[in-house]
């Protein structure tokens, strides 16, 4: 046995510990002749939800107007078509937030994103390109 090399045993000692940590972190069992049960499916976000939640997200940085509101569309991870949307809806929240208030305006944001995210995706993806 050479210096700093572990022993035989403690290499398979070590290998199955990994085993047994890598099933439990996976929140599978470890049970002797079976793997990890298999864990449920992350549930996917179709386009129209994560339309919502850019636009909700980026009206409320741009209404807040702080160091991000002056990000271009692009930074933000919006298409041209949802910039659009974004524009709209912010001037909406702008005008709401004037005359009835911060939370009139929130509430606002999130009705119109949702509105105008659904329409937008209302027959699937939109079509003429990636950024469209």
């Amino acid at each position: 046995m050479r210096l700093g090399s572990p022993p035989r045993g403690g290499v398979v000692l070590c290998t199955c510990a990994l085993l047994v940590a890598t099933a439990a972190c996976a929140g599978g069992s470890a049970a002797p002749g079976r793997g990890p049960s298999p864990s449920p499916s992350p549930r996917t976000t179709s386009p129209q939800e994560l339309c919502e939640k850019l636009i909700a997200h980026w009206s409320r940085v741009v209404l807040d107007g702080g160091d991000r509101a002056e990000l271009d569309y692009q930074a933000m991870g919006l298409s041209g078509g949802q910039n659009e949307i974004l524009l709209a809806v912010v001037a909406a929240a702008r005008t709401e937030q004037r005359s009835r208030g911060p939370s009139a305006a929130d509430a606002l944001i999130d009705r119109q994103a949702r509105s105008r995210c659904t329409e937008r995706y209302r027959g699937g993806s939109p079509t003429g390109g990636p950024w469209q």
